[in-house]
């Protein structure tokens, strides 16, 4: 009902041209709008995971949106640059998207050229040198793919309780059991793509023809080095996606990240995005120490001159949201009038 109430104001506001007004505002010059996307479906992903997916429909009407409200879309370290000299354009926005999967090869980046908008690209690596699905994502994926179902147990994956997958918490606890072992086995990623087979087996999937499809799979060196060239920007989000919680692990994270995007650009990238947009106050030092100039989250908000460059907070768009909701962010009313700005994934308050 309260999100009914929302949608319903939304429209009142910008029938009555209010959106055009508080775009025009000086407030909202002075603010930069970050867009944060995931994933544009090859299939079906967007029925999968909405929160993380959507179709290239969707996101094409995203695209004309911009271009129709005449917002400034610019690459990111320009946009940051040039909020703090206080000389953004009218209505800034930059667009970035998280990991680096192939369907942003596929889908995304010809319509990003189509419509001449910029993007930034938070690169993940360690999956870009194997030319295999991501392991947690392929199991949840082929799990839902049965979803309605329940099957018997399978010792052999460390999965002693039945396969309870008529919700997504009992497909959560088959993906956590899974994730269990390759953790007390100590599984290499391709001792883990492996495990995923054995699974696909189990659910009478064709695993090899996801994999050709390469669905939940991450762009590969070629693919990376073809978008930079290309001019879309490629900077840090950690090599094997992951944020851990000790000095020196998270820094090599960083490191490797970057010769990574290094070796397939020959840019070194300085902007960094927390993985799941879970990050601690401990993390600051640590990626000021590896030269990071700014890193983003999952939290909402236009982003202004004082805002901590190390917590910059985006608008992140989903199939959930409607295009009266994106255009209301464009316009900067989205932001003035959201009540919870803060990601759950946050992993503790930063003061």
């Amino acid at each position: 009902m309260v999100r009914q109430i929302k949608l319903a104001l939304l429209r009142t506001l910008k029938t009555a041209g209010v959106f055009e007004i508080v775009a025009n505002t000086k407030w909202r010059t002075q603010r930069l709008l970050i867009l944060c996307y995931h994933g544009i479906a090859l299939e079906d992903e967007h029925l999968w995971r909405p929160q993380l997916y959507m179709p290239p429909t969707t996101f094409e009407q995203r695209l004309k949106a911009l271009r129709a409200t005449r917002s400034s879309v610019l690459l990111l370290g320009e946009a940051l640059d040039r909020l703090q000299a206080n000389d953004l354009p009218p209505r800034a926005v930059a667009v970035t998207f998280d990991d680096g999967t192939f369907d942003f090869y596929k889908q995304a980046f010809p319509l990003l050229q189509r419509y001449q908008i910029p993007a930034t690209v938070y690169q993940t690596t360690y999956y870009s040198d194997h030319e295999i699905p991501v392991f947690n994502l392929i199991c949840s994926y082929m799990l839902w793919k049965r979803r309605g179902e329940t099957l018997p147990p399978v010792p052999d994956l460390g999965l002693s309780n039945a396969l309870d997958l008529r919700t997504e918490a009992g497909r959560h606890r088959v993906v956590r059991g899974l994730i269990d072992l390759s953790e007390r086995q100590q599984l290499s990623g391709i001792q883990k793509n492996r495990l995923a087979q054995d699974l696909a087996r189990v659910l009478k999937i064709d695993y090899q023809a996801l994999t050709n499809k390469r669905i939940l799979q991450l762009m590969n060196a070629r693919e990376v080095a073809e978008i930079a060239r290309a001019g879309i920007d490629l900077q840090l989000h950690t090599h094997r996606h992951r944020t851990p919680e000790e000095e020196t692990s998270f820094r090599r994270e960083i490191v490797d990240n970057r010769q990574r995007i290094y070796s397939f650009t020959g840019k070194s990238p300085a902007h960094f995005c927390y993985p799941s947009g879970v990050y601690r106050k401990e993390f600051f030092p640590w990626l000021a120490t590896e030269g990071v100039l700014s890193a983003t989250t999952c939290d909402a908000g236009l982003v202004g001159r004082q805002d901590n460059p190390l917590l910059l907070p985006r608008f992140v768009d989903t199939s959930r949201r409607t295009q009266a909701e994106f255009e209301s962010w464009l316009s900067g009313i989205g932001s003035l009038i959201a009540v919870n700005k803060l990601s759950p994934q946050r992993y503790v308050p930063v003061e």
